[in-house]
């Protein structure tokens, strides 16, 4: 009988949680936080509190008792944190939201933390549901393995008021910042065109913490998806920005239910198509029950396309539920957009996948991940898999014994692997062919020039307003623009609708429309938003459905020709090469002098630019026709004729940069014009 209850309170005593000091050294960082007075810390508002981060350096080991070594101290200063998460507040372990602030407890303090960009406000994720520790880790990093922002991590363990909390993971929360969502953080007077374009930070959540959502949509079930504002806050959002976000998401489900693949006005004319079929393949792949419905993000910077993502929350995934709570939902064998049982999402979503079109490029990419040395090819998912076991598996043992878990990390591994196999076996026999959009043919574009960092002067101070790019049709045949746009973040443009380029021919996008013709005396053909990076960047040019033209990755670095400040820029050294390649391009500072034309171009001219009111185009032939579009490729206005003279009253129309394409016999011909 005494042995029996010595087991019983040895079972006991496993399933409690360990309070005090378990750890004294780790392979991982150290991150100790010390409330003020030893203050609990709550789901809102923050307490101050002071935060030491040991991290002596990759394959180091880290001490507790070097909390008190400058020399070791990645971070040693004030925070504010508080309990973040829903369902997860529920478990003993917590999840922690904190900013990094200066010493007077009040002002932010961007820094960079474990390598990370910096910034102020992080999070403390402790994977309170997922008992192998590496699900959002993997997601996390798969998604930003294809080209798209996710939320960087770095494993650590953390004591909070001289108690061990276990392992965790110290990473980035979703904000608007150049090194986390790269859209331009909308103002409250941002409220019509093109400012009110952008740019948004939104989510399909569950509210908490008392946010209002801001619409909502049904998914195919006609079951709710409420939507909540991220970027503006949703106390900060105005009735116009509600509104215009709102219908983009409605043009979204009118034009996914037609199956509308106009690249004019149809979805691919509304989304970045890649980013959402990337965010598709993620959660699908990791069988993501929570998908489409909850912790689901969405982007779009001013001017630009809808994004799909980051990823966020997929702790329930490769066969991980809420089991305590009686669901099992993670399944190999189903589509998640379109789960009768659960959670689903818009039913947009659902419209996409079931397009022909937007099917193929899905299974496209599909199968392109799965090709050797790609992310989601076998042996390189389990090799990242092995590398972060191996990482973590020091840590996990003790988390384990602070709150009364099994420590089975080797058959719990096994197991994800095991989904993984699975999963991909399903989702290739069930995506559907690619062979339709294969090889689609795409326009001979090339990237040519580029004025990332022009030099300064008395009279153009701001060298951000004199960037410029120069983009030349190489092929043998007029290009029709419709649709062509930069993909991925930072430089946002998109050709107006109709447009077109003849072979030979060239374009110059600037970043001020106003301040490019007045430093080279001519317009430039479009504007773009945002600015290129003065160090480096990825241009990359592709169709509406993300089908790749050209790509460049400057950089100011060698073996790239200097044009950083300098008054030079780079210039293709001929059009027949890789300007893929730094040896092909060269500096120059060449003064341009126009976009070479075609001779007819040359005849037309506009006056007066800037303008007011009335608007007259002449030209040495017939002009047959002229659109006048805004800045985002919107036709405001058009009118047929047969006449070397047109007059358009401006009056009506808001201040801002338009593009007039003027039709003749000789071609279409674009001119920039600026309404003040």
């Amino acid at each position: 009988m005494r042995q029996r209850t010595l087991q019983i309170i040895f079972l006991i005593l496993l399933a409690t949680p360990v309070a005090g000091q378990i750890l004294t050294d780790s392979n991982l960082p150290i991150v100790i936080i010390t409330t003020d007075g030893g203050a609990a810390i709550v789901d809102d508002p923050k307490v101050k509190a002071t935060m030491k981060i040991i991290d002596r350096g990759p394959g180091q080991r880290n001490y507790v008792t070097d909390q008190n070594n400058a020399l070791y101290l990645n971070y040693n200063g004030r925070i504010g944190i508080e309990l973040r998460g829903s369902s997860s507040q529920a478990s003993p372990k917590k999840n922690y939201g904190l900013t990094t602030r200066k010493a007077d407890d009040v002002t932010n303090n961007n820094v960079s933390l474990l390598g990370m960009p910096e910034e102020n406000d992080w999070i403390l994720g402790g994977m309170v549901f997922d008992t192998a520790f590496i699900r959002d880790y993997f997601c996390h990093n798969l998604f930003r393995e294809l080209g798209n922002y996710a939320s960087r991590a770095v494993y650590c363990e953390v004591i909070i008021n001289n108690d061990y909390k276990g392992l965790y993971m110290f990473q980035e929360k979703l904000k608007s910042d150049d090194n986390r969502i790269d859209v331009i953080k909308i103002g409250k007077s941002d409220n019509t065109l093109p400012a009110v374009t952008g740019g948004y930070i939104t989510k399909a959540d569950k509210r908490t913490g008392g946010d209002p959502y801001a619409w909502i949509m049904y998914s195919f079930q006609n079951s709710v998806v409420e939507y909540i504002h991220d970027l503006p806050k949703p106390e900060d959002a105005t009735t116009a920005q509600t509104s215009y976000l709102k219908n983009e998401f409605f043009k979204l489900e009118t034009t996914a239910q037609n199956n509308d693949i106009s690249v004019v006005n149809g979805y691919p004319s509304l989304i970045d198509v890649p980013s959402f079929i990337d965010f598709m393949i993620v959660n699908e792949f990791a069988s993501n029950p929570d998908a489409y419905q909850y912790s689901t993000y969405f982007h779009k910077d001013r001017n630009g396309k809808l994004r799909a993502g980051p990823v966020w929350d997929l702790d329930l995934s490769f066969g991980n539920d809420l089991f305590q709570w009686s669901f099992d939902r993670s399944k190999t064998y189903l589509w998640y957009f379109e789960d009768y049982y659960y959670n689903n999402g818009s039913k947009f979503w659902r419209d996409l996948f079931h397009n022909n079109t937007f099917r193929c490029y899905l299974s496209k990419r599909w199968h392109e991940l799965l090709e050797t040395g790609m992310p989601l090819n076998k042996t390189v998912r389990e090799a990242f898999l092995d590398e972060t076991v191996a990482l973590i598996s020091e840590a996990v043992p003790r988390d384990c014994q602070r709150w009364g878990k099994a420590a089975n990390q080797a058959a719990r591994i096994a197991a994800v692997k095991t989904f993984m196999h699975a999963r991909e076996e399903w989702i290739t026999s069930n995506i559907g062919s690619y062979s339709a959009c294969n090889n689609v043919a795409v326009p001979k574009l090339t990237i040519t020039k580029i004025m990332y960092h022009p030099e300064t002067s008395t009279q153009f101070p701001d060298d951000d307003d004199l960037e410029w790019l120069e983009i030349r049709n190489t092929g043998t045949t007029t290009v029709n623009l419709s649709g062509v746009y930069f993909m991925g973040t930072g430089l946002v443009y998109q050709f107006p609708a109709n447009s077109t380029l003849g072979p030979g021919l060239c374009v110059i996008l600037a970043s001020n429309a106003t301040i490019f013709q007045s430093r080279y005396g001519f317009s430039p053909f479009g504007q773009f938003t945002r600015h290129l990076s003065n160090s480096s960047e990825k241009l990359i040019l592709a169709d509406a459905f993300g089908n790749l033209i050209d790509f460049v990755e400057y950089s100011d670095q060698s073996p790239w020709p200097y044009a950083d400040g300098n008054g030079s820029y780079l210039r293709l050294r001929d059009t027949a090469l890789d300007n893929s390649l730094a040896e092909n391009w060269e500096a120059s500072s060449e003064i341009i002098t126009g976009t070479e034309e075609t001779s007819a171009s040359g005849e037309i001219s506009i006056y007066p630019n800037p303008v007011r009111d009335l608007l007259t185009i002449s030209a040495g032939t017939d002009i047959s026709s002229i659109c006048v579009y805004d800045i985002r490729g919107t036709i405001m206005w058009s009118q047929e004729a047969n006449s070397l003279q047109i007059t358009i009253d401006m009056h009506a129309m808001s201040p801002g940069v338009y593009i007039l394409r003027i039709f003749t016999r000789d071609g279409s011909f674009p001119r920039m014009v600026i309404k003040e």
